[in-house]
């Protein structure tokens, strides 16, 4: 015998074909596989529709970057790059462990393009990424199993952990590495001592190391060896594929469909119900997210999708401060009831209201809106639109916090959650020294080109009605022909929306696009990123939207508008990104540039800034919730900025001022750090 038998001609005990154990692994694996995958699709089939096949460009983009690139991987460093290189390695050995199921049916099989000299160079770099896989998946459980990172741990009254199936599939992917080396390194082996046929090996892979400690056994050992081993990766391969859909690592399976279908446009909120116009929610019988068939079948694919990797509430602000939110197990209850509700066997249960089966009220309230946990995501999964639906669902049943109640009450009146008079909208513009000065337009009664949408919290609160005055002194010195719409203004909705409010938030919305296109203007600028990303991303219709500090950014580069040195040198500025600003629109180095342009001026970075920025707490009505937290966000926040040797912390959106100026005072820091606006560092040094 010169060369070795392989498994579709070897006979086991001298008569038992083992072809036949060829044909029935794959079929048994792939039957049960396909049966399991059925009943995984049955809740997807039941969920509410979702369009999610639009620009087809920008998903296959998705697809290749941050699927296949594994672009968001190392955002965390050590995690992700052991994640790239299992990752990577298995798509290399996935076309070897595919040709192996068929040569247990053909002996020397080979895949149509893998033959000859592209053959040789796969097999090359086959042989270093078992390797590399091997060795990353030992220091991947090494790092699970013993040092067992916070952000992995599961609070007890949240489930149980899932360290154990962590190492599990590791143990499975390395059993997969062995075995195929095993098998490879056997047959070279065998081989080299009954022909001295040589073959060369990748140095120093786990094909090479292995052959090199069989090099010395006998010839039966190493045919014994490379049917054993078949078998071994055969069964693995077959029962890794049909475990892989019973728990957190069916994201192996899914992710590809969840990148490729994952949000393409930032900042807005899905519709009440995909199909629906607006003018039809009237007729709609429920609102919202109430059961778990009212989810979207995109939003249980992200259920499904979880890899209960942790980022999400990792760098959640909510999460940080003690809120009962935590993104990453509103994904794993959720996939947890999915799997119960839809078992593998036996019928399929009746769903409870989502708020008193697996969710609390409070976890729900506490999100903040910011994004954090979608920008850090690296398979695409999207919480926002989940945490919305489930709000619309609430307020739908009547369940709003009584913190609440009071300015959505106030918004469905006045237009405002402040309850002031309509009338009283533009009184920031009476202040005596800068009416002595400045004149502002009305366009209910004057013309202009441009719109300066103010919005409520400007509009309304004394201590950042400031902002509104020197928003307008800017324009004015740029050479901007603008005017607001006064009484005509409402609030622009953006947290109502937000909130879960549907019906105000269209009523709010259509006074005012009515306003605004009957205003005739053809651009709208605003100093608040919560009414730049609603009329941006929300409304339809309107003229082209700009946040102040883009149009700052792009006079100062123009030439239009001057900038004197800086006039307090000594102090030391820190820019805090607002997240519907930054995360939500991609708005960061505008308000860099601007601050930059001022001669002297002393600027740092925080650790958490621009699509890592924290959140301040403000969104999604949240200035006016009372949440259960251990500390405020802003405090988190203005301490972040004393570690980076802050003085001066300067923001780009009334509603983180507010909360910052407030943390200072709870952080003890007043006389330490100021918080202000952009508009009054650059309203002060204009010249």
């Amino acid at each position: 015998m010169s060369s070795i038998i392989g498994p579709a001609s070897y006979k086991l005990f001298g008569f038992f074909p083992t072809a036949i154990l060829s044909f029935i692994v794959p079929v048994v694996g792939i039957g049960l596989f396909v049966y399991i995958i059925a009943r995984r699709i049955a809740p997807l089939v039941r969920a509410a529709p979702d369009n999610r096949f639009d620009r087809i460009d920008l998903r296959i983009k998705n697809l290749l970057v941050i699927w296949l690139g594994q672009f968001r991987h190392p955002r965390y460093m050590l995690a992700g790059v052991l994640h790239i290189f299992i990752f990577g390695g298995f798509l290399v050995l996935s076309i070897r462990s595919t040709s192996l199921v068929v040569i247990g049916l053909a002996d020397g099989f080979v895949l149509p393009g893998f033959g000859g000299l592209f053959g040789s160079v796969y097999n090359f770099l086959k042989d270093y990424a078992a390797t590399f896989v091997l060795v990353a998946c030992i220091i991947a459980a090494i790092r699970r199993g013993i040092y067992k990172p916070k952000r992995y741990a599961v609070p007890e009254k949240l489930g149980k952990d899932h360290t154990a199936e962590a190492v599990f599939v590791l143990g499975l992917i390395s059993t997969l590495m062995i075995s195929e080396s095993l098998f490879e390194a056997s047959e070279v082996a065998y081989a080299f001592q009954a022909t001295g046929q040589t073959h060369f090996l990748a140095p120093l892979s786990l094909v090479w190391i292995f052959k090199a400690m069989l090099s010395s056994v006998s010839l039966e050992f190493l045919q014994g060896t490379h049917i054993f081993m078949y078998y071994v990766h055969d069964l693995t391969f077959f029962f890794f594929l049909c475990f892989l859909p019973m728990g957190k690592h069916f994201h192996v399976i899914t992710s590809v469909f969840n990148v490729f279908f994952m949000r393409i446009k930032k900042g807005n909120i899905k519709p009440v119900q995909h199909g629906i116009k607006d003018e039809e929610l009237d007729s709609l019988e429920s609102f919202g997210v109430k059961r778990l068939e009212d989810f979207t079948w995109k939003h249980m694919l992200d259920f499904y999708t979880c890899a209960d990797c942790g980022r999400c509430s990792d760098q959640c602000p909510a999460n940080a401060v003690g809120r009962p939110l935590s993104p990453r197990f509103i994904s794993i209850k959720a996939r947890d009831l999915m799997f119960k509700n839809y078992p593998l066997s036996g019928e399929i249960y009746k769903s409870k209201l989502l708020v008193e089966d697996i969710f609390t009220p409070d976890e729900i309230w506490s999100c903040t809106t910011c994004g954090a946990c979608e920008e850090e995501c690296p398979l695409g999964i999207e919480y926002i639109d989940k945490i919305v639906d489930l709000r619309r669902g609430m307020v739908d049943e009547g369940m709003v916090p009584q913190s609440l109640q009071k300015p959505l009450k106030a918004l469905e009146k006045r237009g405002n959650p402040y309850g002031k008079m309509e009338k009283k909208r533009a009184d920031w513009a009476n202040e005596k020294e800068f009416k002595a000065h400045h004149t502002i337009k009305d366009l209910g009664k004057d013309t202009a080109d441009t719109l300066f949408f103010v919005d409520s919290i400007t509009s309304y609160d004394d201590n950042i009605q400031e902002i509104a005055r020197r928003t307008s002194i800017i324009l004015e010195k740029a050479g901007i022909d603008f005017g607001i719409l006064g009484k005509d203004e409402k609030d622009s909705g953006n947290e109502v929306l937000r909130f879960g409010e549907e019906m105000l938030y269209q009523d709010l919305k259509a006074q005012n696009t009515e306003a605004i296109l009957a205003s005739g203007v053809k651009e709208i600028i605003t100093a608040d990123p919560h009414a730049y990303n609603a009329l941006k991303n929300d409304y339809v219709g309107l003229p082209p939207v700009r946040h102040i500090s883009q149009v700052v950014a792009e006079k100062i580069a123009t030439g239009e508008l001057m900038l004197k040195d800086c006039q307090d040198p000594d102090q030391v500025y820190v820019y805090h990104d607002p997240c519907y600003l930054g995360r939500h629109n991609g708005v960061y180095e505008d308000p860099r540039q601007a601050l930059d342009a001022i001669n002297g001026l002393t600027r740092v970075e925080l650790e958490k800034s621009r699509d890592r920025s924290f959140c301040c707490g403000g969104g999604g009505l949240m200035l006016f919730y009372e949440p259960e937290e251990d500390t405020r966000m802003g405090v988190l926040r203005v301490n972040m900025a004393a570690e980076a040797g802050a003085t001066v912390i300067v923001t780009a959106c009334p509603f983180c001022l507010v909360n910052l100026q407030d943390a200072i005072k709870v952080a003890g820091k007043e006389g330490q750090i100021v918080a202000l606006d952009f508009t009054e560092l650059i309203e002060q040094h204009l010249i």
